[in-house]
Parts: C-alpha cells; sequence; structure tokens
C-alpha cells in the first residue's frame, strides 16, 4: 500500500523552475537542496507516491531521463561518478510523497570513504 499524498505538492507546481530535461511522463529539474553541484530530481508528471505505483511508461520514461541527465550533467560538471536513488515511504527518508529520482554527481575527494555508496543510508553498514 502505498504512502498517502500531501497537499499542496511543491513538485506538482513546475512554474519558475528550470528544466533539465522532460518527456511525456517526467521532467528533470536541480534539487533544491543539492547536495553536491548538479544533484538533480527526475519527477513523475502524475500525482503518485511511491516508486511502486508507477506504471511501466512511467518508469521506462524515468529510465530515459535518467540518461539524458547523466549525459547534461557529464558534460556541465565533470563528476567523477554517480549515486542513482529513490526514497520511498518516511521510514527510508521520502520527505516529499511525489515519486522523485535523485541523480548525484559524485567527485573525488568529496568523502573520506566512499566505499559501499548508497549504503551510507546506514553508516554502520557502508564499510564491507
Amino acid at each position: 500500500m502505498s504512502t498517502p499524498l500531501t497537499t499542496p505538492c511543491p513538485f506538482c507546481q513546475l512554474s519558475g523552475r528550470q528544466l533539465i530535461a522532460a518527456n511525456q511522463y517526467a521532467v528533470a529539474f536541480y534539487d533544491g537542496y543539492p547536495v553536491s553541484p548538479g544533484h538533480t530530481l527526475i519527477v513523475s508528471r502524475r500525482h503518485v507516491a511511491s516508486f511502486f505505483d508507477l506504471n511501466k511508461a512511467e518508469r521506462q520514461a524515468i529510465d530515459e531521463l535518467i540518461f539524458k541527465v547523466k549525459d547534461f550533467l557529464s558534460a556541465k560538471y565533470h563528476p567523477d561518478g554517480y549515486n542513482i536513488g529513490v526514497n520511498v515511504n518516511v521510514s527510508a527518508g521520502q520527505s516529499i510523497m511525489h515519486v522523485h529520482v535523485h541523480v548525484i554527481p559524485r567527485y573525488q575527494g568529496d568523502t573520506p570513504a566512499p566505499k559501499g555508496g548508497v549504503r551510507g543510508v546506514i553508516p554502520h553498514k557502508q564499510s564491507y
């Protein structure tokens, strides 16, 4: 069961946002609270809370934008790597109940021990 949607939703109001890429089902724009230069969000156009509630066309559209955003960020920021992540529900860190995928450019030295990558959401489990 998905998390109830909240209103008003900041991702349903795109006016004033500089879009990096877009297609029929999703849009991409810079994160308002970036963790690194170029941190971008890919957001479904349909107001739905959980990634698991997207239909196949929406998931494919988001996947397409991940690659477009990666090409854009690589050309503009020249990162050394990327993290791609989705938070689903409050217990996983989702704070806006509208599907969004983080594309986070990573840079050599931006953290002292990057091994484990997204495993770092539980810090004591990051190193293995």
